[in-house]
């Protein structure tokens, strides 16, 4: 599910039109999901079973680490915008498919769930460049730009783990 449930929260709470407006829609919307990634991955670290599943649970637990940082820069950079990072009241999940498989061995849609949440990210990575952007808030367009550029590693990296499972 695409995260416009998180980003409709996120504009019910800042009603505003202007650009910045959007702006900071999109950083609490990215702060949401990065959040949400953060307990996804975590979780699915912790169920996955069989030799499989380590190699995944190893790349898992190594991305909860940049996603959290993901997460923290987005704050901070809320903070900076005189705004706040929205707390678990504000959050709604999103993340149908990177819930925990009801088969622990089942690695294969864990990693579906990554590259589905992983596109998510890159969209709406996409669409704060362009609205800092139309801002003029290159502060903002250039972490947008880095954090991109992780997601875009990451779905690619899980890519390479989808292809070597379809193959066997």
């Amino acid at each position: 599910m695409p995260p416009e449930t998180q980003r409709d929260a996120a504009e019910q709470s800042e009603g505003d039109d202007t650009d910045e407006g959007a702006v900071v829609r999109l950083l609490r919307s990215a702060y949401l999901e990065e959040m949400e990634t953060v307990m996804n991955y975590q979780t699915n670290a912790i169920v996955l079973d069989g030799v499989r599943a380590e190699e995944i649970k190893e790349n898992l637990r190594a991305d909860i680490q940049e996603e959290l940082g993901h997460a923290e820069m987005l704050g901070e950079r809320l903070e900076q915008l005189g705004e706040r990072p929205p707390g678990s009241v504000e959050f709604d999940a999103v993340q149908d498919s990177l819930q925990p498989p009801a088969d622990s061995t089942d690695v294969l849609a864990v990693i579906d769930g990554v590259l589905d949440a992983e596109s998510d990210a890159v969209d709406t990575y996409r669409e704060l460049v362009d609205a800092a952007e139309a801002a003029d808030d290159p502060v903002t367009e250039d972490l947008a730009v880095g954090i991109l550029a992780d997601e875009e590693a990451h779905r690619s990296e899980f890519r390479g783990f989808a292809k070597e499972y379809r193959s066997e």
